[in-house]
């Protein structure tokens, strides 16, 4: 997912040899100066995925407060911050939840770690034609994402909502858990930017706050949500993740943490409408829940 721009050349044909020396002196001051910041690391490039307002102030706010200086790199794709990280061509970055790490990383082989928690977005339950959870009638059809990830949390959802009940408890759910006998509404997959277009053609739609603030749906209208209190919810907070190496370091610590500042979820909040949701877990807790939704993965998939 890193961008790699093309290098320019220019020519020094015409450049005196005393010209160039200089210029290599230049050069080499600069790169010293680069590797004395930040207690030698150099600047800190973060990978986030959809640049806003929230991390320009987590820049500013890194340099103002911590004396860091930190650069936002901003990708296009979800698949591609981690192999960035892995790659080197980031030292940390923050778009994802401990879910979708724990998927990466069981299909990578990778051993990335998430280093300090962020928020949580609930995920809604929309409709169309009811006002109200209890308004759904046996064999309505609620779209969700196809996506395992998001498509096991929807599915969590509606179970949460008493719309679905599973043959058996599973940290990932599938429509095949889905005991539709003793379900209230059978669920459609659907790619998930598609979700708000199924919801003119079905009786409900689980809809991600991306897709739904895209299509100018206001979150108050929704009829339920996960909590983001609840365990269930866990898996689906987001954080700071970096290469296990680096999972101790104090100034990656700092900066995880710096997210929890009054002016960065003022700011968060704005950006999501309110919907935002702080959260703070141990370290300890973050790796429990990795761990025991990795797990879950790859039972699965035995």
């Amino acid at each position: 997912m890193s961008q790699h721009p093309a290098l320019s050349r220019r020519s020094f044909g015409a450049l005196s040899l005393a010209a160039v020396g200089s210029l290599a002196l230049s050069a080499c001051n600069s790169q010293a100066q680069d590797d004395s910041a930040n207690g030698g690391k150099g600047k800190i490039v973060i990978g986030i995925v959809g640049e806003n307002e929230t991390n320009k102030l987590f820049v500013e706010l890194a340099k103002k407060e911590l004396d860091l200086d930190v650069e936002i790199r901003n990708f296009t794709e979800y698949t591609q911050p981690n192999p960035a990280l892995e790659n080197g061509d980031i030292q940390m970055n923050w778009f994802q939840h401990i879910a979708y790490l724990a998927d990466y990383n069981e299909a990578s082989g990778s051993d990335l770690v998430m280093i300090g928690s962020t928020e949580i977005i609930p995920l809604p339950l929309y409709s169309k034609k009811y006002k109200d959870v209890e308004d759904f009638q046996k064999g309505d059809t609620v779209a969700i994402p196809n996506d395992t990830v998001n498509q096991g949390r929807a599915i969590g959802v509606l179970v949460q909502a008493g719309l679905v009940t599973l043959k058996n408890d599973t940290i990932r759910p599938e429509p095949k858990d889905i005991d539709e006998s003793a379900s209230t509404v059978k669920v459609q997959p659907v790619a998930a930017q598609q979700t708000v277009n199924a919801l003119e053609s079905v009786q409900g739609a689980v809809i991600n706050n991306d897709f739904s603030a895209d299509a100018g749906i206001d979150t108050n209208t929704a009829l339920f949500q996960d909590d983001p209190s609840a365990d269930a919810a866990k898996p689906f907070v987001n954080g700071f993740v970096v290469r296990q190496e680096d999972k101790d370091d104090e100034t990656y610590k700092k900066l995880a943490e710096l997210y929890h500042n009054q002016q960065i979820l003022d700011s968060d909040a704005e950006l999501s409408s309110g919907t935002s949701v702080p959260v703070q877990l141990e370290q300890d807790e973050i790796d429990r829940v990795t761990e025991d939704y990795q797990a879950a993965i790859a039972e699965q998939g035995s």
